[in-house]
């Protein structure tokens, strides 16, 4: 396992079609993950592993303690409620699309996860999220990689909610990049790998 953080222009270089909805929105992370093997043709299998596996509230240990620490607090400080997520205090970006993607799949939602799908295409998909902190997105890549085999690449974008936004995205850096992102980097490569026999 290889956790690679990756530049800001890896992801705003290339002609996703998720720039055409987030001009408002900032970079905050892109990460990189290996998928041995994997050609052109596989993000639709990749994204049916990550599936498979679950998302991060299906982790253990540290990760599922901050991530039921974060409900917690979101529930005493009510910053999750439905008052202020997508289609309340912020529109979603499906309200964004072009027709020729609004035409297309947004791909499944999951009951256990925050992120609801805005779209879902051959390479890339998006979905997203918003709280009293933030609107933030989700965007999944293929990209060819220097090896030859394609690679998932994720970008999370965010729009802050003010002062209490930034504030609270950086507090919470330290524990996303030395705990989840590293844990969501073992069960993404694992299910890959699963998911080859």
């Amino acid at each position: 396992m290889a956790l690679v953080k990756l530049q800001t222009t890896t992801h705003t270089s290339r002609p996703w079609r998720i720039h055409e909805l987030t001009s408002d929105f900032t970079v905050e992370d892109v990460w990189s993950y290996r998928t041995p093997g994997a050609g052109p043709g596989d993000f639709p299998s990749m994204l049916a592993a990550m599936r498979a596996a679950g998302g991060p509230m299906r982790q253990t240990g540290a990760v599922k303690f901050l991530f039921d620490l974060r409900w917690r607090l979101g529930a005493l400080f009510g910053w999750d409620e439905p008052s202020a997520g997508v289609g309340a205090r912020v529109a979603s970006l499906h309200d964004r699309l072009p027709d020729d993607i609004r035409a297309a799949p947004r791909g499944p939602d999951d009951g256990s996860m925050p992120l609801t799908a805005v779209y879902e295409l051959d390479m890339e998909s998006a979905r997203e999220l918003a709280n009293k902190t933030v609107h933030a997105v989700m965007h999944l890549g293929w990209v060819q990689g220097a090896n030859g085999d394609h690679e998932l690449r994720l970008a999370v974008l965010v729009k802050h909610n003010g002062w209490f936004g930034r504030l609270y995205m950086a507090a919470i850096a330290p524990f996303r990049y030395l705990i989840v992102y590293p844990a969501l980097t073992r069960q993404w490569e694992r299910a890959w790998r699963t998911s080859r026999g």
